[in-house]
């Protein structure tokens, strides 16, 4: 039987003076609104009100019936589960028969409505659904049609995976092939419905989509010159990800795929311009893109490049036309949110430093205009172009350096601002090809830090920091201090784009030439000061970064009292400012952690209430999850962030300080608190709990060892290599214990050194990872070499290979100690790899003379063992370098 609803005259006002006051932009009556709405939420009818008002009451103005609908879907969102069945299927009902509502705005909230109602798990419930919206769709009255489409949009949005699961009967089968009928529709909104609906299910490659794809394809391609520039961006985007799932049956038609995409990367409409360039980046990334593009590429740069210039829109939106702003606070939501990142202990390499495997630098990107940090148009030719580069590498110039010529001269600023934004687009891809070049640039982009422009200065500042490397590897005077010179001028520049841009330059300067910049210090320094009483909120962030950085970058040579007279106390003061609760710690910290890893004992006079702080930060954070977990209705859960950095200040603490931390540590809960954290559900926390454990076992072992027994176990249980930099802290902290146990670590070596030895067989376990379990399996081996050398022949070779490639340092001396004393017990476990041991010993530049008399003795041994002719016919396999260089230091 039909459900008979009818709405009591009242209760109706009632309700329609409730939908008139939400809208009133007063917080107060906003806010009452709100209080009474959950009131109402206790009516099992209310929600039909709200339904009748948004089907029935036509009489209403529409955004008031809208508003009504909308609220509904919330009321659906949080509460569906309880409501009555007749509630339910009146809704539906109502819902189905008024999809062809004639206003669109009605029509569209009943298309959420729907999809909300099906995204509640209801299209199981719903069984007639789909079925009913599909037939709908071949109705005559274009209402019908296009509120049906839009609905089924939605729920292909919503729903994709549950409509290509078993749970439903696999309705694709029907709807694929009914959508693509759609495709010619004389109704662009209706064409333009079709193709999105089909294009959600392209990523996922489901079935039902597949067995017709030559026909989606060929559809598409009959869409191609579409006047609606909504289909246009579909059949784009269709074919962009086309591109990543099915290139074989693009192949066919690459010619005329690429040629089409050209012209839409040109579209007068800048949404399907958009679309149409993510073309160029997808097709960077496949295997065959230098073979497609090589004969297109004198048509694609140009397009590429002029995309690259800021729209008339751009420059609006970035106030391109206000040169001073630095007096103006910023406003809160221009401040993105910074992501800590946690400590990792790396190895020193040799002829490179890389500071983390996993982390690719951000900092270096192209985000150059922050403010409008949504994706466009520039942005995506930009990253294009950067991509191709690093495709065709120098075969790129001969179609870019005619057109640079004409862009970096040119007259008019935002054509110059472009060119500039393109070299350094190109800087990673083409470096080589450009060093010809870089003598007469160079000079000429200093020279553009001063551009009158404040859009010129900023992206040169980025354009430069792209080719600092270059700039570091001249003779000093040459580029690197009159670049220097210019960018700390820029570092107080006027506006506030332009300070950003140029501390970010500055800190990848910082990284590139580390004790190179150790001359200009004072110069440095007095700059970055300076920039703290002239700051507005978002820069300092940026320029605490750079602080820390250039502490990292020059190290020990900070740590003279006239720098550090300057350095510290604008920074202490910021910290006595800042309260616990304030996010702006995170960079702080992280500077400060730099700077005291830096300074070392130069940082002893700041260190008390600074290690004070960090304790209770943690203790703080601790109690606050604690009581969460205990009532979580009553408390909220905590920012870990929080304790996360200030862990990490502690680590570099105990790492500047060494042995002056111990009577900190001494007076304070700090390894009752580590306990706890180490522990924690976050991996982060773990992390960086491991780090300053080791930290501290290196600083004050009498403090740390009392609680061996119960760290090693937690250790034993996170050498789970799923989470790498858990593992890769865990692993350090280990051979940091042992070091320190020596032979009372045998206890412990069942817990850990199954785990180690398979993490070092693991295929593709990142490089900073491997190089420390190889350490900690050595330094293990080395004071426990009884319970670990049976083991040898499980992980001989790969100790080998990963350990060759870093410097000597203390690290790289007690694992090979390690690995000698270990072969002397068991010397079979190295045969059938001998050959890596030798490759390994001969990494060493200047090894220890006892370390290289237990080489030579190995080696001799083994010679001694096999014979000169055996001897000779092994040695003759080995590569020239390594066979001269074990003549020359070892005599074999």
């Amino acid at each position: 039987m039909e459900y008979e609803w009818k709405p009591d005259e009242q209760g109706l006002l009632q309700i329609l003076q409730l939908l008139k006051e939400s809208q009133s932009p007063d917080t107060t009556t906003q806010r009452a609104v709100q209080q009474k709405l959950e009131q109402l939420n206790q009516y099992p009818d209310f929600n039909n009100y709200l339904i009748f008002v948004l089907t029935k009451l036509k009489s209403e103005d529409e955004p008031t019936r809208s508003l009504s609908g909308l609220i509904l879907k919330n009321n659906v969102k949080a509460h569906f589960h309880n409501f009555p069945n007749g509630v339910t299927d009146f809704i539906k009902s109502e819902c189905l028969n008024n999809i062809g509502d004639s206003s669109p705005l009605i029509r569209a909230t009943v298309g959420i409505l729907i999809t909300t109602i099906a995204s509640k798990g209801e299209l199981q419930n719903w069984p007639d659904l789909l079925p009913k919206l599909c037939s709908l769709l071949d109705s005559e009255d274009y209402n019908t049609c296009e509120g049906a489409f839009g609905a089924l949009q939605k729920i292909c949005e919503d729903s994709a995976e549950i409509l290509d699961s078993d749970v439903l009967d696999r309705p694709l089968t029907i709807m694929i092939p009914k959508f693509l009928q759609f495709f010619k529709h004389s109704s662009a909104k209706i064409r333009s419905h079709a193709v999105a609906c089909v294009n959600q299910f392209i990523i996922s490659r489901t079935q039902a989509l597949m067995l017709h794809i030559d026909s989606f394809i060929e559809n598409l391609f009959a869409l191609a010159g579409d006047e609606e520039p909504e289909v246009r961006k579909n059949v784009c985007r269709a074919l962009v990800m086309l591109l990543e799932v099915r290139m074989d049956r693009l192949l066919p038609h690459m010619i005329s795929i690429v040629e089409y995409m050209l012209q839409r990367t040109q579209d007068q409409d800048e949404n399907v311009a958009l679309e149409a360039c993510e073309f160029w980046l997808t097709l960077a990334e496949q295997p065959i893109c230098k073979d497609v593009l090589c004969r297109h590429l004198a048509k694609l740069i140009p397009v590429l490049v002029n995309g690259m210039k800021y729209s008339e829109i751009d420059i609006i939106l970035l106030k391109g036309d206000v040169e001073e702003d630095e007096a103006i606070p910023d406003s809160e939501q221009d401040i993105r949110p910074r992501f800590h990142r946690s400590r990792t202990v790396a190895q020193p390499h040799e002829e490179d430093r890389i500071e983390d495997d996993d982390d690719d630098d951000d900092d270096n990107d192209l985000d150059d205009d922050d403010t409008i940090s949504d994706w466009n148009l520039r942005k995506c030719s930009a990253a294009a172009l950067d991509v191709l580069a690093n495709v065709f590498r120098d075969e790129l110039l001969p179609h870019i350096l005619p057109l640079l010529k004409e862009l970096l001269f040119h007259p008019e600023w935002v054509v110059k601002e472009s060119g500039i934004l393109v070299l350094g687009a190109i800087a990673e891809g083409c470096m080589q090809g450009m060093i010809p070049y870089l003598p007469e640039l160079i000079p000429h982009l200093i020279q553009c830090l001063s551009n009158k422009k404040a859009l010129v200065r900023s992206i040169t500042c980025w354009t430069l920091s792209r080719y600092a490397h270059w700039v570091v590897s001249q003779p000093p005077d040459t580029y690197l201090k009159p670049l220097m010179t210019e960018l700390l001028k820029r570092i107080l520049d006027s506006n506030k784009r332009v300070q950003e841009a140029a501390c970010s330059a500055f800190a990848t300067l910082e990284e590139e030439a580390c004790t190179e910049l150790v001359p200009y210090l004072a110069y440095i320094l007095d700059t970055l000061v300076f920039a703290f009483s002239k700051y507005q909120h978002k820069n300092l962030l940026i320029l605490y970064d750079a602080i820390g950085t250039l502490a990292d970058s020059v190290g020990h040579h900070l740590n003279k009292p006239e720098y550090i007279q300057m350095l510290m106390p604008p920074l202490i003061q910021k910290w006595n400012m800042l309260k616990d609760e304030d996010k702006d710690l995170f960079p702080l910290l992280e500077c400060l952690s730099s700077v005291a890893t830096a300074l070392q004992s130069g940082f002893l006079p700041y260190c008390e209430p600074v290690y004070q702080r960090c304790v209770n930060l943690v203790q703080k954070t601790l109690a606050q999850a604690m009581l969460h977990n205990a009532q979580p209705d009553q408390y909220e859960a905590p920012d870990k962030d929080f304790m996360i950095v200030a862990l990490d200040l502690l680590s570099g603490l105990a790492e500047g300080l060494g042995g002056n931390i111990e009577q900190l540590v001494a007076c304070s809960n700090i390894l009752t608190l580590m306990y706890q954290c180490m522990q924690d559900k976050m991996p982060e926390v773990r992390q960086s709990s491991f780090a300053l454990l080791g930290d501290l076992t290196k600083a004050c072992f009498q403090h740390v060892k009392p609680c061996i027994a119960d760290f090693m176990p937690i250790l034993g249980t996170n050498l789970n290599p799923e989470f790498i930099s858990v593992c890769n802290n865990a692993t350090w902290a280990i051979g940091e214990i042992s070091i320190q146990m020596g032979i009372e670590m045998q206890h412990y070596i069942p817990m850990v050194l199954h785990q180690l030895v398979e993490i070092i067989n693991r295929p593709n376990t990142p490089k900073t990872l491997l190089e420390n379990t190889a350490i900690t399996i050595g330094r293990l081996g080395y004071v426990c070499p009884q319970e670990v050398a049976p083991m040898l022949q499980q992980f001989i070779r790969p100790w080998c290979t990963s350990l060759r490639n870093i410097r000597d340092n203390e690290e790289k001396d007690s694992a090979f100690r390690g690995i000698c004393t270990m072969i002397s017990v068991n010397p079979s476990g190295v045969v059938q790899d001998f050959i890596f041991f030798c490759d390994a010993v001969a990494s060493w530049i200047n090894p220890k003379d006892d370390l290289r008399d237990m080489f030579c003795k190995i080696l001799h041994g083994f010679k001694n063992q096999v014979g000169d002719e055996n001897w000779r016919r092994f040695s003759d396999q080995f590569p020239l370098p390594l066979k001269e260089r074990l003549a020359a230091y070892y005599g074999v």
